[in-house]
């Protein structure tokens, strides 16, 4: 640590291919420091070590802090329906992290940040829940629906369903000047 407790600056070696107008928020190394990688939150989001690309803040459906290990999951998409996405959970990823910093704080602002709309609504033979995120550089919310364990997605009562509830949040977040 330097003068007045501030964290050593990210290695250029470490650095992601950042967009012209993106830039670092925290970062944090994973495993014990010695070449397990390095997790950067951004203003557009979260750089993971071995992925190439990074998961914008809208894509991550859960991120889970223990003290000492972070845990996120990702979104898969499943299909696109009319104005809507179905996703599932991706495969989560954990990374230990020994000296964290305020990057699990950025993490968690910042996917909260972006959720506008969430609700959890039941369908035929199951559940899902309805999200609309904030999508940076992304004019409007980008909607979403993950559907619970065992409900039957293709069934043609569920998508019927699933799209007036998708319609009935989409006019009720609606700016009242549209």
């Amino acid at each position: 640590m330097g003068l007045f407790n501030r964290r050593p600056k990210l290695r250029p070696a470490d650095r992601p291919p950042l967009a012209p107008d993106e830039r670092v928020l925290a970062w944090a190394a994973a495993g014990d420091g010695t070449g397990g990688g390095v997790l950067v939150a951004t203003t557009l989001g979260l750089w993971l070590p071995g992925r190439a690309d990074r998961l914008g803040w809208h894509e991550l459906l859960k991120a889970v802090w223990s003290g000492r290990e972070l845990t996120v999951t990702a979104a898969e998409q499943v299909t696109e329906r009319d104005g809507y996405l179905v996703v599932a959970d991706g495969a989560p990823s954990t990374h230990l992290l020994l000296d964290p910093g305020d990057l699990p704080h950025q993490v968690r602002a910042r996917v909260t940040r972006s959720v506008a709309y969430t609700e959890r609504h039941a369908v035929p033979g199951g559940a899902g829940r309805i999200a609309a995120r904030r999508v940076p550089g992304v004019d409007g919310l980008t909607w979403t629906v993950r559907y619970d364990a065992g409900t039957p997605v293709d069934d043609a009562e569920v998508v019927a369903e699933t799209d007036r509830l998708v319609a009935a949040a989409r006019a009720a977040t609606a700016p009242a000047d549209v």
